[in-house]
């Protein structure tokens, strides 16, 4: 594997985005990126979620007095390099809630469809896509989610046996929202994403992540990794926390780019995410990708199922938007497919967002999440920037 640059981090128009993240400097601390330079921010707002609230985080980013950390290409660069248990870059969250939408793109409605029939097993996954290809027979990326069409072919595959919770979701008029990971909980680009020891079938999940505020408001987007457990999962939803929520499970960075004349809600449905995966003691390289546009629900539509007069988040939260990305490129016998190889370098880009850099590794063997809400605002406290 070539060692990544600090100039594929970034978006490819860094010097017109307006990024803010957060890094480690005796504490997390607030950062922006103006016209390439970095500036700590933190005694103007001691939080993201701050920020997003304060009703003028563009202007604050752009304009918000602080300390200069020199050009962020030099950043990058000893993030890059900084030791696994001391993180330099950390995700650019801090106090939102972490949540995911599933099954959002038909492929990916296919393959969850795939995990439940075989239990876990992934042996069987080759054969069970070519018969449900086959019971399907229509193209369920043009169906509307809650439509009269989609409902007549609930209604279909449920009269030949085919019904699956995951198709409820899929081409159902409710969507699929999850805790994906608590706050504070999220590694940033550079670090160590965790597996389960006892999972062996698993993948990277590229995904666009928006940051909502707490009236609901989208304000930007981010790169994210929900590391995911098809085996773990695929013996039953019931398992979803187990496969989703372990140490070091979610990926988000390298930085929110906040949503300006430039950079707008339609970039981001316009979007292609990449996917690299490239094994270290392999070889094995696995290229991958996600377009936006073939989304099932408009990520507004995902936000107003996420929150709104039934359920609030006062801290705002980020939303996984799902991913039509599922890789079936067989990686260690014929008819296997694809599970993570411990040491992986896992890239997720996107041209206006960056890109967000992680390795593989047990989630018991990477440091442990220790550091919460509490000891964020111990930190804070010490430093006099409550």
């Amino acid at each position: 594997m070539q060692p990544i640059s600090p100039s594929t981090i970034l978006p490819v128009d860094f010097n017109a985005a307006v990024l803010v993240g957060r890094i480690w400097r005796d504490g997390p601390c607030v950062i922006a990126v103006r016209n390439g330079e970095v500036i700590d921010i933190t005694q103007t707002v001691s939080t993201v979620a701050e920020l997003l609230d304060s009703g003028d985080a563009l202007g604050i980013a752009r304009h918000a007095p602080g300390v200069s950390l020199g050009p962020v290409q030099a950043l990058l660069e000893l993030a890059l390099s900084a030791p696994v248990d001391q993180p330099l870059l950390l995700a650019p969250c801090d106090l939102q809630a972490i949540k995911a939408c599933g099954v959002t793109f038909a492929v990916s409605l296919l393959e969850r469809v795939i995990e439940e029939q075989a239990g876990g097993d992934a042996a069987r996954a080759a054969s069970l896509r070519t018969a449900l290809q086959d019971t399907l027979g229509s193209d369920l990326s043009a169906l509307r989610p809650g439509s009269d069409a989609a409902q007549r072919l609930k209604q279909q595959l449920q009269q030949r046996g085919a019904w699956s919770q995951y198709m409820e979701v899929g081409i159902g008029p409710d969507a699929e929202v999850f805790t994906k990971a608590q706050a504070m909980s999220a590694v940033g680009c550079g670090a160590q994403v965790g597996l389960l020891p006892n999972s062996a079938w698993n993948n990277p999940e590229p995904e666009i992540v928006l940051a909502v505020n707490s009236r609901g408001e989208v304000l930007g987007a981010t790169l994210g990794n929900d590391v995911n457990l098809r085996d773990i999962e695929g013996r039953s939803a019931l398992l979803l926390g187990k496969a989703k929520d372990n140490n070091g499970s979610c990926a988000i960075g390298p930085f929110i780019r906040l949503f300006d004349e430039g950079f707008t809600l339609d970039t981001v449905r316009q979007a292609e995410v990449s996917l690299l995966i490239e094994g270290a003691d392999d070889g094995f390289v696995l290229e991958g990708a996600s377009f936006m546009r073939e989304i099932s629900r408009d990520p507004l539509d995902l936000v107003r199922q996420t929150a709104g007069d039934y359920h609030q988040y006062p801290d705002g939260f980020m939303l996984f938007l799902g991913t039509m990305f599922s890789p079936v490129k067989d990686r260690d016998e014929p008819g296997g497919g694809f599970t993570h190889h411990l040491g992986d370098r896992v890239t997720i880009a996107s041209a206006a967002l960056g890109a967000l850099v992680n390795q593989v590794q047990r989630c018991d063997a990477i440091p442990p999440w220790t550091f919460g809400v509490r000891a964020l605002y111990q930190n804070l406290a010490s430093r006099g920037l409550l």
